[in-house]
């Protein structure tokens, strides 16, 4: 096969899915039709005071199956926090399926669990190379049933698992189809604690997640693959565009919404279903630039606490750092797909007083809608100076899986313009 031949085929996958009010009352019934007998659930010391996973792991006791909460997640995990939930399931398994209750956090610390305890070997085999070994697993994994009580990371949809490395200061993670949730339950009314800086950072994950799919190359200007080569992350395609467009509608009035009031059970429903469709879409399409960034951000941080989160450790939530480089990002990648950046910000501002620079229209949305929740004014609000870029610089240079998503190609000088320009944005 020449080796410029371009791609003819994408992809799709996802989970089960199970959206409504009521719908985690429902999960000891969707547990038995795994066969489940035996089942841990995973989920945060913040959460469990809230009392849903209790409630939950009640209602699959009800099914006559026996449960196990480990609440011992930690917010933004680490390979360590993450390998104490793997040593917890292995010590007090074995489990024949997983529920996680939570954020991304305690979901993607459940797809480690479950990776873990279904196959052999340690957490960093299969965190994604150069960090990593990059192994894949040989086993099936059992069935994770995620419950998301945050409206952002659609972890509850994908691949792939995040995770800080605290001995090498970066985040990194584990992709394979083999981590997708077996069953995504969405039930709004677990969403309604979010403190409105967590609505306000995990609400610009979604926006990332929709955008960043919908500009991604797409899938037709990659090389053709061999079966065996396929990944999850396959480019933009007319399935991810059509989620990725639904979302970015209902964000328009429900992210600012919900921000403003978090009892306001519309805007949060439709917040929770533009999350589910974002990771829906992005879960197969990719993520690019201000995804990739991110992760050094967060794993970089010397002294930054956000509002609405844990106090104890300074943190850059995920979704706030994806956010901090978007306009830049989103300005650079411009010329790869003028259309389709115009199509994201008339979606989510189509009443907005419109800039001349065509290229600055969808970073002019973004800070605008930044500013009315608040978010911090770039990298520098959190913590980073124009002297910390470099550093910066390699860390998002590990995130190829990303950065090979996306529409333009980036150097390191053009990753290096990217986080001078995010320093502050307005």
């Amino acid at each position: 096969m020449a080796a410029t031949e371009h791609e003819t085929v994408f992809t799709y996958g996802a989970p089960a899915l199970k959206y409504g009010t009521g719908a985690s009352d429902e999960i000891g019934y969707d547990l038995t039709q795994y066969g489940a007998h035996r089942v841990l659930v995973v989920t945060d010391p913040q959460v469990a005071a809230t009392a849903w996973p209790r409630r939950i792991a009640d209602g699959i006791a009800g099914y006559g199956i026996e449960t196990e909460i480990f609440d011992g997640v930690h917010v933004e995990p680490t390979d360590v926090s993450m390998q104490k939930a793997v040593d917890f399931a292995r010590g007090t398994g074995p489990y024949d399926a997983f529920v996680a209750v939570g954020g991304g956090s305690a979901i993607d610390t459940a797809k480690a669990a479950n990776l873990l305890t279904s196959n052999d070997g340690e957490l960093m085999d299969y965190v994604n190379a150069p960090v990593g070994g990059g192994r894949a697993p040989a086993r099936s994994l059992k069935p994770l049933v995620a419950v998301p009580t945050t409206t952002g990371t659609g972890s509850e949809s994908t691949t792939v698992c995040v995770l800080d490395v605290l001995s090498l200061r970066v985040k990194s993670g584990i992709s394979h189809l083999r981590l997708r949730p077996t069953l995504a339950v969405v039930d709004p009314r677990l969403t309604v604690s979010q403190p409105p800086g967590v609505t306000a950072a995990s609400g610009m994950d979604i926006l990332c997640h929709a955008a960043e799919s919908y500009t991604a190359k797409p899938y037709t200007e990659f090389e053709r693959k061999r079966p065996e080569q396929r990944v999850p992350y396959c480019g933009s395609n007319p399935l991810a565009d059509m989620f990725a467009e639904q979302s970015l509608r209902l964000l328009s009035w429900a992210l600012p919404a919900a921000v403003r009031d978090g009892a306001d059970l519309k805007a949060r429903e439709a917040m929770a279903l533009a999350a589910t469709f974002a990771g829906l879409g992005f879960g197969n399409a990719g993520v690019h630039i201000p995804h990739a960034n991110a992760y050094p951000i967060a794993g970089q941080v010397r002294d930054f606490h956000p509002d609405g989160y844990p106090g104890e450790e300074p943190m850059v939530p995920h979704g706030m750092a994806v956010s901090l480089t978007a306009p830049a990002a989103f300005r650079f990648t411009f010329d790869a797909a003028p259309d389709r950046h115009l199509r994201v910000a008339r979606l989510l501002a189509p009443d907005f007083e419109w800039p001349g620079d065509f290229a600055d229209h969808l970073p002019a949305v973004l800070i605008d809608l930044m500013r009315q929740i608040g978010i911090p004014d770039g990298i520098g609000a959190v913590g980073y100076t124009e002297s910390d870029v470099d550093s910066l610089v390699e860390g998002t240079l590990k995130q190829q899986r990303l950065l090979a998503t996306a529409p333009r190609e980036a150097s390191a000088d053009d990753l290096s313009g990217i986080l001078r320009e995010s320093v502050s944005l307005w």
